[in-house]
């Protein structure tokens, strides 16, 4: 094969999910950006756990080191996954709003009445809602973090005008699940560390488009999701060792205070670990496919440059035909510049849900609402219950489901 060729059909053979048929008619998933398809490698994992060695942990019987080795070998690879040499940075947890959540809890006790936390409105409700209560419940001072309607980003200028002194945590997402835009996290990091600020990113929408470098952004936390990454329902935080280290902890006595462990607050789901490690492994395969050699940062890399390659082709093919659509209003880029492969827009006749219902009956899921995108919605002035119709597009996709899915939308916008 040649290095350069993605191989779509190889890749679509190995999601059973995408050769599901209602009435004989195949599904279009462009509903990725709320949840994408499994691997057989992810699938073939959880059942392997379930034969072989559905254990609890911490024991000597077989079954349960196999746990142990298994729960480390998976730890070790999102770390590769995240870029952190470190595995020890690394939580695994039930979803990334519970672990936010318990986090932010955590997070309180390094903070004093009259202490201000900034939040962008780019943000999915998992990382608003878990820092409006901890301010409400510890006397701290909120203030909103505005984006740009030109560049669909939060720009550098607009941060630095709110930081000072009692800045001490900047909400802030790497892509936003309802425009698509993405924040120069970088950037605005160093800005929030210059007045000693730390650094909190949602990355659930970004992290199943682009590979994530923790180290190179240099930020303090980053949560992603890897059921939006082609995994099972599980959360993942990546948090600097030191800080992990000096944070107080809510846990049972008895529990571990090692890391990343200190932040388990029950018995986990082993079987959906075991999934996430086979999700990675399914991007070595596909970097194998692509001829990529080396690490297993290495083939991360490869599978998502692979990935990225493909899916911002299918971005322009189907952004050049939503744009063309009469009476279609895009809510973010009308261009594939700076942005993940997540598209909403209303219509100027129709509602989003009535498109949306018109489109799943006839085989494009979709979906519709403010999508837990709140304050994008508010800033934005969308209609607090109708929201947006938002398209969300994977490396699994393909030229034919675009174009196919661009037929359907105007049919249904007739």
């Amino acid at each position: 094969m040649d290095s350069g060729q993605f191989p779509i059909e190889q890749v679509r053979g190995v999601f059973p999910a995408l050769a599901t048929t209602d009435d004989g008619r195949r599904r279009i998933y462009f509903d990725n950006a709320a949840g994408t398809q499994v691997p057989q490698h992810s699938i073939d994992r959880i059942t392997d756990f379930f034969h072989r060695y559905n254990s609890n942990t911490g024991v000597f019987n077989s079954t349960s080191v196999a746990v142990d080795a298994m729960v480390e070998e998976t730890i070790g690879a999102m770390a590769d996954f995240l870029g952190t040499p470190d595995p020890g940075e690394v939580i695994i947890g039930a979803n990334m709003t519970t672990l936010t959540y318990q986090l932010s809890r955590s997070l309180a006790h390094r903070f004093a009445p009259g202490d201000e936390i900034i939040i962008s409105r780019m943000e999915h409700e998992g990382n608003v809602t878990p820092w409006l209560q901890m301010a409400e419940d510890n006397g701290l001072t909120v203030r909103w973090l505005d984006f740009d309607r030109g560049s669909w980003q939060v720009e550098p200028a607009a941060l630095a005008a709110l930081l000072n002194d009692r800045t001490r945590l900047l909400a802030l997402n790497y892509a936003s699940n309802l425009t698509g835009g993405v924040n120069d996290v970088k950037t605005l990091a160093a800005l929030a560390h210059e007045v000693g600020a730390l650094v909190y990113v949602d990355a659930v929408q970004y992290a199943s488009h682009r590979l994530i470098d923790v180290v190179d952004l240099g930020v303090d936390f980053l949560a992603c999701s890897p059921y939006k990454f082609f995994g099972p329902h599980l959360g993942v935080v990546y948090g600097r060792r030191e800080l992990l280290d000096s944070l107080h902890v809510y846990k049972l006595r008895c529990a571990s205070d090692e890391l990343p462990y200190r932040f388990s607050t029950g018995t986990p789901a082993f079987e959906l670990i075991a999934g996430l490690l086979g999700t990675l492994e399914y991007f070595q395969w596909l970097a194998g496919l692509m001829g990529a050699e080396g690490n297993r940062r290495d083939q991360f890399a490869a599978a998502y440059r692979a990935m990225g390659d493909h899916e911002d082709g299918l971005s322009a093919r189907l952004l050049q035909g939503l744009n063309a659509i009469p009476g279609l209003n895009m809510q973010g880029a009308t261009t594939t510049d700076n942005r993940v492969a997540t598209f909403s827009f209303t219509h100027d006749k129709h509602s989003p849900s009535t498109i949306a219902r018109g489109l799943s009956e006839a085989g494009l899921f979709c979906h519709w609402g403010d999508n837990y995108a709140m304050e994008v919605a508010r800033a934005l002035g969308l209609d607090p219950v109708e929201g947006v119709l938002r398209l969300g597009l994977a490396h699994y996709n393909t030229r034919e489901e675009v174009d196919t899915g661009l037929d359907l939308i105007v049919q249904a916008l007739a």
